[in-house]
């Protein structure tokens, strides 16, 4: 892909020297998945949430219940002498949490709730149309994770961007330090830890993600029984599952506040319109040109 020249006249993480260069760094099949999946993932989390609400316990193990002393996680509400409160309780040690989780609302019409209103999709309790609303979005991160991987075996974006190579591991220390003193280089390639985040989340944790959803499947038990046993049970499938996204909202806070750092303008005009740009090559080591 030819490169392209131009003077970007910018302020703070955006400036540009005259010497950068755009380049054409995300394709549009990178382009699309991504905003699929940003798009699919916001309404599977509040949805998912909102079905949470409905048995706000984590357990490991295959059953659960009062007979059984595996419950992990726990959001519920409680009369103390201060009136109603909220709590998490973690592994056995519990913390108050009125106000945003377990007894939430406004003034005056607080009701007992696992996630709040505002954090749900439908705000007010409705399981039956949370599940609609979980397992569409579900069924297009699946399509969108299978379309993104066949396009990018077949034009090399896993092997050319994703793929850690010996050189990426020699570079992470600096790389962590870089990041640590918000220290940016603007180049055609993934830095290290951007390979192992997009690597961990594109074929770990969206994986799992679906693996066990279809695990906590009625239906799909029938199809494939021994998938719960592999993963230790069906309580164990939905705690993995609620961890999962736990990690995934975890890693949306970072992108974000990388992206703001690093310059948003570049950021996301490249994932936009493919458009990325780059510092001038003495500022940065690597190669000079890339293919998408």
């Amino acid at each position: 892909m030819e490169t392209v020249a131009r003077s970007q006249p910018a302020t703070g993480a955006d400036a540009a020297p005259k010497d950068a260069t755009l380049i054409y760094r995300q394709s549009r099949w990178t382009r699309l998945t991504h905003w699929l999946w940003a798009f699919s993932l916001f309404f599977m989390l509040l949805s998912g949430l909102q079905i949470f609400n409905a048995r706000p316990q984590l357990y490991i193990g295959k059953e659960s219940g009062f007979g059984y002393n595996n419950t992990i996680l726990q959001i519920g509400a409680e009369n103390t002498d201060k009136g109603p409160r909220g709590f998490t309780e973690i592994f056995g040690h519990r913390f108050d949490t009125t106000g945003v989780l377990g007894w939430s609302g406004p003034p005056g019409q607080e009701t007992p709730r696992a996630f709040p209103s505002w954090a749900t999709i439908p705000s007010y309790y409705d399981l039956g149309t949370a599940r609609v609303v979980h397992f569409f979005f579900a069924w297009v991160l699946s399509a969108t994770l299978l379309v993104w991987l066949i396009a990018a075996l077949f034009n090399g974006h896993i092997r050319r961007d994703l793929a850690p190579r010996v050189e990426d591991l020699r570079k992470l220390p600096r790389d962590i330090v870089d990041h640590a003193k918000l220290r940016f280089h603007h180049t055609r390639e993934y830095n290290t830890l951007q390979k192992m985040a997009y690597g961990g989340v594109l074929f770990v944790l969206l994986p799992l993600m679906i693996v066990t959803g279809l695990a906590m499947s009625p239906s799909m038990n029938s199809v494939l029984p021994w998938l719960n046993e592999i993963l230790g049970g069906r309580q164990t499938a939905r705690t993995i599952h609620f961890t999962v996204m736990v990690l995934l909202v975890l890693f949306f806070i970072v992108h974000m506040l990388m992206i703001i750092a690093a310059g948003p303008i570049n950021e996301l005009r490249s994932i936009i319109t493919g458009w990325y740009r780059t510092d001038p090559p003495e500022k940065h080591d690597g190669p000079a040109e890339r293919s998408i």
